[in-house]
């Protein structure tokens, strides 16, 4: 299989992003984003899915983190779907339960070429720290959107909303893992009964 690497810049009046990604990488990282609990999430992503990540961005965080946090979703989701290419030889489904003390969530992801997001995730804080957690609704869309998946996210319990969001987050970096990694048995075939993705 060929190398699975992207990069992307993506430049607008709000925010100015540059994301590096290699899919068959060992979780190494690199943020500079100026959203910490953003960054921290993103560390999931890498260190549980075994995908480096490079990711900068200067962003209006002088209004607030809104367009930072979508917009890097955006980019991502752009970085994932040029690394992937034509999904040959795939396993292309992944899913994963991760659990963090009380709180239990579960990520299920179709490299499909369409996208669609169902998120259920009942937060029982609006904020952690200064970070309004409604942002990852925003952030899953972008990347959904851009990387051409369907992904379903779970919370099915926790009280700690750090918690539920640090699930979400693993339990994602797990399913990307399982959907991008090379399936021998498929030996670059298409997984789709359709012969395209």
């Amino acid at each position: 299989m060929a190398e699975r690497t992207a990069c992307v810049e993506r430049n607008t009046l709000e925010t100015r992003i540059k994301v590096s990604v290699n899919l068959d990488g060992t979780g190494k990282t690199r943020f500079a984003t100026g959203v910490p609990f953003l960054e921290h999430m993103l560390d999931q992503i890498a260190r549980h899915g075994l995908i480096d990540l490079d990711i900068e961005c200067q962003g209006d965080l002088h209004i607030d983190d809104h367009h930072t946090v979508e917009d890097v979703g955006i980019t991502l989701g752009q970085a994932f779907a040029r690394a992937i290419g034509d999904k040959k030889g795939i396993v292309r489904y992944g899913h994963s339960y991760v659990p963090l003390d009380e709180a239990l969530s579960r990520v299920v992801v179709d490299f499909s070429g369409r996208p669609g997001l169902s998120m259920q995730v009942p937060y029982t804080r609006a904020r952690v720290g200064s970070f309004d957690v409604d942002l990852f609704q925003e952030f899953f869309q972008g990347f959904v959107n851009h990387a051409q998946v369907t992904l379903h996210i779970d919370n099915l319990r926790g009280s700690n909303t750090h918690h539920q969001i640090e699930t979400v987050f693993k339990a994602f970096g797990r399913a990307l893992r399982m959907a991008v990694e090379p399936d021998p048995r498929m030996a670059g075939q298409t997984p789709s009964t359709k012969g395209c993705l």
